[in-house]
Formats: C-alpha cells, sequence, structure tokens
C-alpha cells in the first residue's frame, strides 16, 4: 500500500564508504560497491510496472493524509526523493527533492526544483528557509545512528522557527525479523528511537504513530487507491496492520537556544 522500501542518506568521507542508488535514491552503503550491482538489486525489487501503481497510492496518502501538515503556500524539502512520489504529489508554494543522484531529474514534476546534496550538509538550501521537511523509508539504510543524528540536526538548520519534520519510518519494533530482509538495511530504529533522536537534534514531538502503513509496497493487502483512502480513514486498522511508525516534530523558538534533551 505503501513507501517504497529504501530512501537515501549519505555517510561523511571519513566512513569511506561507496554511494550507492536505491530505488534512485543514493545512499552510502559499505556492503555493496559497485552501481551495476545496486541498480540489479532495486530493478529486481522495483519493477517499472510498479512505478505508476506506487504513483497512484502516493497521490491518495498526499491528499487525503500527508496534506494536513503542508500549508499550500509552503516550502517543502523531501529528502531521499528518488522517484519523487511524495514532493510530486503534495501541493506547496515551492518543492524541493533532495537527492545524491542526478537521476531524480527524470522522475521530478516540472515545479519540482532538485538539489543534488548529501542528507547531512544541504549547502544549497539557506538556514531556516524551509517550512516541512520530509523523509521516508531511507534512515535505515543509513551505516550508522551518528549519521541519522546528523541528518536531523541538518534539517533542524534548514527549517525555519516552527517548522515540521515529518519522518514514515519501518519501525523494528513491529519487525524484527522482516526487517532484515532488505539486505540493504543497517540501522535498526523504533518510534522512540526517532523521538530521542530528533529531541537530541533540538525537535519537540509533536505527533508519534507507533503503527501507521503496512510495512512496504508488496503487501498482499489490497492497494487500490480507494483502498487506500478506506485504510487512511479508520485508525484503529493501523493498530493491527501497521508496521511504519510516523513521528512529526516541530522546530521551536527556543530550539536555537538549547539543542539537546531537556
Amino acid at each position: 500500500m505503501y513507501p517504497t522500501q529504501g530512501r537515501f542518506g549519505t555517510a561523511s568521507d571519513s566512513l569511506l564508504c561507496a554511494e550507492r542508488t536505491a530505488a534512485h535514491k543514493t545512499i552510502s552503503c559499505p556492503m555493496i560497491n559497485k552501481a551495476t550491482e545496486l541498480e540489479k538489486l532495486y530493478t529486481q525489487r522495483f519493477p517499472k510496472a510498479e512505478l505508476a501503481r506506487k504513483h497512484a497510492i502516493w497521490e491518495v496518502l498526499c491528499r487525503h493524509f500527508f496534506q494536513r501538515y503542508v500549508d499550500p503556500s509552503a516550502t517543502v524539502v523531501d529528502i531521499g526523493a528518488g522517484y519523487c512520489e511524495f514532493i510530486n504529489n503534495i501541493r506547496a508554494g515551492r518543492k524541493i527533492a533532495v537527492d545524491l543522484n542526478p537521476d531524480v531529474r527524470r522522475f521530478a514534476a516540472a515545479e519540482v526544483e532538485v538539489v543534488n546534496a548529501s542528507c547531512t550538509a544541504i549547502s544549497q538550501l539557506a538556514a531556516a528557509s524551509v517550512d516541512v521537511v520530509f523523509m521516508s523509508n531511507f534512515l535505515e539504510h543509513l551505516p550508522n545512528k551518528q549519521l541519522v543524528l546528523d541528518t536531523f540536526r541538518e534539517t533542524h538548520r534548514i527549517l525555519k522557527s516552527g517548522g515540521k519534520i515529518i519522518v514514515l519510518q519501518p519501525n523494528i519494533r513491529f519487525l524484527p525479523g522482516e526487517y532484515w530482509d532488505f539486505f540493504d538495511h543497517h540501522t535498526p530504529l523504533t518510534d522512540q528511537s526517532l523521538v530521542e533522536g530528533l529531541q537530541l537534534a533540538g525537535f519537540e514531538t509533536d505527533t508519534v504513530y507507533p503503527r501507521f502503513l503496512p510495512y512496504t509496497t508488496k503487501s498482499r493487502l489490497p492497494q487500490a487507491p480507494a483502498l487506500v483512502r478506506l485504510y487512511l480513514s479508520f485508525p484503529i486498522i493501523w493498530r493491527l496492520l501497521g508496521k511504519q511508525a510516523l513521528v512529526v516534530a516541530v522546530k521551536r523558538e527556543q530550539d536555537t537556544r538549547n539543542n539537546g534533551l531537556h
């Protein structure tokens, strides 16, 4: 029903990790070194026939759920934009897709700006210039939690006071075995560890759904747009079928003075 497995992140140069493309989201991965091998892996995982179906699913997710967090006049950044399912479908005044992979330009809609940059150093974006940052299914691909924290801190830098970060992430609390079925998953995260990491980066938690969406687009559950909308309308079903956490946090005014846990 549901988000692509594989988003982007980058490691620092000191890690000497190889860059790779995961579902067209460039990730630093110490386990896989050849771009051709990664292209093969993700072509197998995400055949072209699935792209139109995923786009239809994300159109429903954006219109009937995520749009509540995004003012139509807002500046929105999608970190690890990949096939641009979110950023193409969300309504916003300015839409920016961040990904190291230049190929993302092929998938971005005409109104979407593409920024090729590391998720930990988006130098093209000024401090306090963004209203909403979205990231989905990519933190697990980072080699370690320090890079997750660095990504949160860079997000904090570019967000305006009162700006939101929205994180959609497989929750290993409900996926103790399945989480590792994807060869390129490295960093285990739960809803609680996401909250702690965001607090360390200076955010104040606003909304936490430990169970939101099913784990993968390869779910056996019905995936027709009408059924996705029905699923979103009944949160009680999330508690039964959801295996991805959703966390929304806010950059408060005082965060610029006290950047850490209280």
